[in-house]
């Protein structure tokens, strides 16, 4: 395994394996906008977004980027640059604007788009739906009065819905469709701060309340035995019946990955409850003061590629070397009113970011973890959930003043000539 401070070193296209998939992602909420047109009903996004004070600077999503309207467009911007495939979402309130049953909606999605579509992914990020959403509140639907029970109800939930899809999709679907289905799970990599035992086992600790909370019981059919230890009666169980519908009810993990956090071994967080039951607290820099990596523009973003390298190659130790495709992985820029629009096209940061990472997967295959895919985070600059359109992650950027109009990013042009397998692997112009 490389040393913590090791750089990958310059990448290119031809360190992956035939077959590998590049691709951009995006959300549909993210990008979409037309909230109220064509019979969409509200989100939990659509309702919190126009509570005051829950949005950095008081945006919504309500046209975003249009993307509902422009999606022809975008999609010649992503086969120009040369991605071989786009990861978006099927917003559930346009397909049942008062539906109750995620099943259901899946199954019309499967029926009516499955002879396209041949990697669906189910749910997108539970953890940070569970604990943001109903912890910490600082996402919809903004709960924190119950932070020891609903977060781990809502992600017991969003686990047993993803089960009920894929059982759905193979009894009715597989056979004729021909395709696979998977779980998205993010995961910052955790870094022992020290080498004392305390850091390490709150090292393995956080990696369990992240990726072994949702993974564990689909792998081994319950949570981790540490989150049982810690929560008690606050994690629920699951059935005989759920067991059985979980049992290997996933084709691939799709992992997001942006940074790596130190950690070290705390028993007075305050942070949140969530926090709180794992004893640990989030550092940021090495002993002696230096930080772990250049910093993007949101305070928890560091750019860190050897964590990525180390995470994949944790979930191919600890389930069995499943195929894994890295569904979202990028940094952002802050907005910047007085920056020139050439300042924001000139992102060498965010192409250095991409370098190192790449190189980290690439790493990572060379050490025998079954890396499938990648698609970059994000397609185009749009609307960050909280942080409203303070933060751009685009490799596209959006002019939001000036009609919504689109321009690649440096960023954008180096992929170009990366998937070409560009010998200089330099920067192309506009």
């Amino acid at each position: 395994m490389a040393a913590p401070n090791s750089d990958a070193g310059e990448v290119c296209r031809s360190d992956f394996p035939a077959g590998f998939v590049f691709g951009v992602a995006t959300s549909a909420y993210q990008v979409e906008g037309a909230t109220n047109e064509d019979g969409k009903g509200d989100n939990i996004w659509d309702v919190f977004t126009k509570i005051n004070g829950y949005i950095k600077d008081g945006s919504n999503a309500d046209i975003s980027v249009d993307q509902y309207h422009r999606y022809k467009e975008d999609v010649e911007l992503i086969a120009k640059l040369g991605f071989e495939a786009y990861r978006f979402s099927i917003s559930w309130s346009r397909i049942f604007p008062a539906s109750e049953y995620f099943a259901l909606y899946a199954e019309v999605c499967f029926a009516r788009f499955g002879d396209r579509v041949k990697h669906w992914m189910t749910i997108n990020e539970p953890l940070q739906t569970a604990v943001n959403g109903y912890s910490i509140g600082i996402f919809a639907p903004g709960r924190r009065d119950s932070p020891y029970k609903e977060p781990y109800l809502a992600a017991h939930y969003q686990i047993l819905a993803h089960a009920a899809a894929v059982d759905v999709y193979r009894k009715k679907f597989k056979a004729t469709q021909g395709g696979e289905i998977g779980l998205v799970v993010d995961c910052e990599w955790a870094e022992a701060f020290s080498d004392k035992e305390q850091d390490k086992v709150s090292v393995e600790r956080r990696l369990d309340f992240q990726l072994g909370w949702f993974l564990d019981p689909i792998f081994y059919g319950d949570y981790p035995a540490v989150m049982r230890e810690r929560l008690g009666d606050h994690l629920p169980q699951f059935t005989q019946k759920d067991k059985e519908l979980l049992q290997n009810a996933i084709d691939f993990i799709g992992l997001n990955h942006y940074t790596t956090k130190l950690i070290a071994h705390s028993s007075d967080n305050s942070e949140s409850p969530f926090y709180e039951a794992q004893e640990m607290e989030r550092i940021v820099k090495w002993q002696g003061g230096e930080l772990i990596g250049e910093r993007a523009a949101s305070e928890w973003l560091y750019i860190v590629p050897w964590g990525l390298r180390k995470v994949l190659n944790y979930i191919a130790r600890k389930y069995k070397n499943f195929p894994i495709y890295v569904t979202e992985n990028g940094m952002d820029d802050e907005e910047n009113e007085s920056a020139t629009l050439n300042d924001f096209l000139n992102d060498e940061k965010r192409v250095r970011y991409f370098k190192g990472y790449l190189g980290a997967v690439a790493q990572a295959i060379r050490d025998g973890v079954d890396v499938r895919g990648y698609f970059a985070w994000s397609l185009l600059d749009n609307f960050e959930w909280a942080q409203g359109y303070t933060k751009r992650f685009g490799l596209v950027y959006v002019d939001y003043k000036n009609g919504l109009k689109r321009y690649p990013k440096s960023s954008a042009f180096w992929f170009s000539h990366f998937l070409k397998d560009k010998s200089d692997n330099g920067v192309g112009q506009s």
